[in-house]
């Protein structure tokens, strides 16, 4: 156990020594210089590096937010007492029974399918380190197959349940068209975009919080913010030259700025919300902006894509073309159309009847792609919190430092 804690010091303490072999002190570093040594020492703060020390680190982290958030509920506790006062009146509404259930089993449907688009939303954008592309991963192959199925069905109108778990023609066939689909998943494409804009608020508050303080914070981000204002007479590259137009847009043209900026896939709209914040944008002109862009005008560009790419001609052609691969073309057309096939066959499944057990190899490859993807992100939160509670001793020493 005491090796497992020597294990666990903060890295600055061996550089400390090794500072004190080669005869230098740690004073005569400059703050810059400081600020890098420590930076370099929390990017190598990861699992696949410092195991032990980053799982130790990501535990203390948890603790020390779990117990800040306790501390934050508690001074909220007449809000949170009256959140819990209608958790409580739910609960009971919930459990007598009467002519009132089928109302609150709707709302109780409408609500997790809701929250579960909008933290999938969250996650796609929040980052803690990378986003989970939840897009790709969920929300993108949801609207695919509703877009195979109503082409396949002629009909939207799916019996409920078993949708959204499983897509089953209706007896019924009905009109088809594009605006029809488009209705069909508007509701979770929108929560997903509002998901995602919420998402966008960390990187607002802590540049405004910032400026409002009068204290740059240790952040990669905002840092490149600054050095980016510095060099805007000198741009060098074209990649400074896009961050430095999406700056002076959200910076000069204000709310219809923000919404332009937030409209269109833009990996740059950190910088926007950062900018928003260092310029003391109101909250509301920036969210409202943000909300507007990425639920209605982004998800709407974004769904029409997906549905004209797999609409049922379109994505015959495609199967086609995968067959004009010279050499490969049949071996890897072949999954491809027995996925389709396996999937059109499982929409005319009615309720009792048995659906086959076997798994085309294409969905499987895809389900481990998921499992992976979402490993990943669970080890990118794991190396953030822990880079966070390094970053927290680090700022901990220097203030000790300072009042010795």
């Amino acid at each position: 156990m005491a090796n497992n804690g020597a294990d666990c010091e903060l890295p600055q303490r061996r550089l400390s020594a090794r500072e004190k072999h080669n005869g230098q002190s740690a004073d005569s570093l400059s703050l810059s210089e400081r600020k890098q040594r420590d930076r370099e020492e929390r990017v190598s703060l990861v699992l696949w590096k410092k195991p032990l020390v980053t799982l130790h680190y990501f535990l203390r982290e948890l603790l020390t937010t779990l117990k800040d958030w306790m501390w934050r509920l508690w001074r909220q506790r007449h809000s949170v007492l009256s959140l819990l006062v209608l958790v409580i009146l739910f609960s009971i509404a919930y459990s007598v029974k009467g002519t009132h259930q089928k109302y609150v089993q709707h709302m109780e449907k409408r609500f997790l399918w809701c929250a579960y688009w909008v933290g999938l939303g969250i996650l796609s954008s929040v980052g803690l380190g990378t986003g989970l592309h939840t897009f790709l991963l969920y929300l993108g192959p949801h609207i695919a197959s509703v877009t195979l199925a109503a082409y396949e069905c002629g009909s939207v109108d799916f019996p409920e349940p078993p949708y959204p778990e499983q897509i089953i023609c209706p007896q019924e066939e009905g009109s088809i068209s594009l605006w029809t689909i488009v209705s069909k998943v508007r509701l979770e494409a929108c929560m997903w975009g509002a998901g995602t804009a919420i998402g966008e608020l960390p990187p607002y508050f802590m540049a405004r919080a910032a400026r409002l303080s009068g204290e740059e914070p240790d952040d990669e981000d905002y840092e490149e913010f600054g050095e980016l204002l510095e060099q805007a007479e000198t741009p060098q590259d074209f990649a400074t030259r896009a961050k430095l137009a999406v700056q002076k847009m959200v910076q000069r043209v204000g709310f219809f700025g923000i919404l332009a900026c937030a409209s269109i896939p833009n990996p740059l709209f950190d910088l926007a919300g950062i900018t928003c914040g260092h310029f003391l944008v109101p909250f509301w002109t920036f969210f409202g902006a943000t909300l507007i862009g990425k639920a209605i005008i982004k998800m709407h560009i974004q769904k029409l894509f997906v549905i004209i790419t797999f609409s049922s001609h379109i994505v015959e052609q495609m199967v086609s073309l995968i067959g004009a691969v010279p050499v490969l073309g049949s071996s890897l057309q072949k999954p491809f159309r027995e996925y389709l096939q396996a999937q059109r066959a499982k929409m005319h499944h009615h309720a009792g009847e048995g659906t086959s057990a076997d798994e085309n190899g294409l969905s499987w490859v895809f389900e481990k792609v998921i499992v992976v993807m979402v490993c990943f992100f669970v080890c990118s939160i794991v190396n953030s919190m822990a880079q966070s509670y390094a970053k927290r001793q680090q700022q901990q020493m220097y203030s000790e430092g300072k009042t010795k």
